[in-house]
């Protein structure tokens, strides 16, 4: 059943139709092997009732509170804080591009997003600066991959719903995560800068002008902030804080003049494009699941991994690996909603922390997010930056590897992820 369900999805990815149509169609074919009678009575219970979850309604808003940081200019005050504090040095644009993607991940939580509204500007920028096109379109699309990892995280919130885990808990355990991956990218920049002599863009700024653009990006950064206090304080749940944030958001764009109101309309459409075709897919995928596990198939999984239980570095690898290709050919959030409730029992039989488990899910299912063929970030980084798809994806694999190290470290050394929740 398994197979057969594969190949008609894999059949209708090829055909080129929606992905939700083709989710569909594949939970179509699968009742058809457990009980057709099952058909007109499950279906329609399971995929309306996979979005029915008061939770999700927080990526929305949170999707909502980034395009309002985009047409407000708050994303512009967040550039130009991290080009005074990292611009002066070699690569100095390099650097801009990856401490702009960790300011702008603490609002949105969309690498698609980040990549979208830095590369038009950065990328540009750091080809000026000596950065050779394919290099600066590909640490775009690299970094970007910071924004699911630092709180708030559209991922997180999805797993934290098929898992009953504390969105805040998961929240409070991507900090250290996505630093890491921002140091790791900046690394990597700083040897290209290195390698090819990139001269220094800019001198060493004054106090005076740090204390500037600090005024200026401070309601920006005050943000995530409100996000993760209020969650891990117990003040508001994620969809209160999301509306919390949107709202925030909308004041300060008012207020410092850069929202009217057809920005805000803008980003309300763009809101409602993005948010239809994610709950579209995910709801198709929580028929599938559903399936899944009628049909036993976690229990099967568990029962093939079993050997391995005893060795929880081994587990996390084997599952890294599956979601690594997986991610591959498959868009992220129905990959993270299939794949969770398959490997939560694995994962709980191999005593790995639930809360580690998100982070290794997360961090796995962003890194597709660059990965070829499907690679969301890649697609818009190259239109962005005029490349042909063909050349950029030859040249993102250094970008895959250095987040794969980050990845491998932190299935590692679980501390790395779960020291900031205990703390809390």
């Amino acid at each position: 059943m398994t197979l057969t369900m594969l190949a008609v999805f894999l059949g209708h990815v090829l055909l080129g139709l929606p992905l939700f149509i083709a989710l569909l169609t594949t939970a179509f074919v699968g009742f058809l092997f457990v009980d057709f009678s099952m058909i007109p009575r499950m279906m329609p219970q399971q995929f309306f009732g996979g979005i029915n979850v008061f939770s999700l309604m927080a990526i929305p808003l949170f999707i909502l509170a980034g395009n309002l940081m985009n047409v407000s200019g708050l994303t512009e005050r967040l550039m130009g804080f991290a080009r005074l504090i990292v611009g002066h040095l070699r690569g100095g644009m390099g650097h801009v591009n990856v401490v702009s993607s960790v300011f702008f991940a603490g609002v949105n939580g969309s690498a698609v997003a980040d990549t979208s509204a830095l590369g038009s500007l950065l990328v540009p920028a750091m080809e000026k600066e000596g950065y050779s096109r394919a290099f600066a379109a590909g640490l775009t699309a690299g970094s970007s991959l910071i924004g699911p990892i630092i709180p708030p995280s559209i991922f997180m919130i999805l797993y934290a719903s098929l898992t009953n885990t504390s969105v805040g808990d998961l929240f409070l355990a991507g900090v250290v995560p996505g630093l890491l991956l921002g140091i790791a990218f900046m690394g990597m920049n700083a040897w290209y800068a290195w390698r090819y002599r990139l001269p220094k863009s800019a001198q060493f700024p004054s106090l005076g002008q740090l204390g500037l653009a600090f005024m200026a990006a401070l309601p920006a950064l005050i943000a995530p902030f409100i996000i993760v206090a209020g969650i891990v304080l117990g003040f508001v749940t994620p969809t209160e804080s999301g509306a919390l944030t949107a709202l925030y958001v909308a004041l300060c764009g008012v207020v410092l003049g850069g929202l009217r109101l057809k920005e805000c309309w803008k980003a309300i459409l763009d809101t409602a494009r993005l948010t239809s075709a994610i709950f579209l897919i995910m709801a198709a995928s929580a028929t599938i699941s559903w399936l899944l596990s009628y049909a036993q198939v976690p229990e099967q999984f568990v029962s093939l991994l079993s050997p391995y239980v005893d060795n929880s570095v081994v587990i996390l690898l084997l599952l890294s690996a599956i979601t690594f290709v997986t991610g591959m050919f498959m868009e992220e959030v129905s990959a993270l909603m299939l794949l969770t409730p398959i490997f939560a029992p694995v994962a709980m039989m191999a005593g790995i922390d639930p809360i580690h488990l998100g982070i290794i899910i997360t961090l796995n299912i962003t890194i597709a997010l660059i990965t070829p063929p499907l690679g969301a970030c890649v697609f818009v980084a190259a239109a962005v930056s005029r490349l042909e798809i063909v050349s950029l994806f030859r040249t993102i694999w250094p970008f895959v590897l250095t987040a794969i190290a980050v990845l491998i470290l932190l299935i590692l050394f679980p501390p790395l992820t779960l020291w900031l929740p205990t703390q809390f």
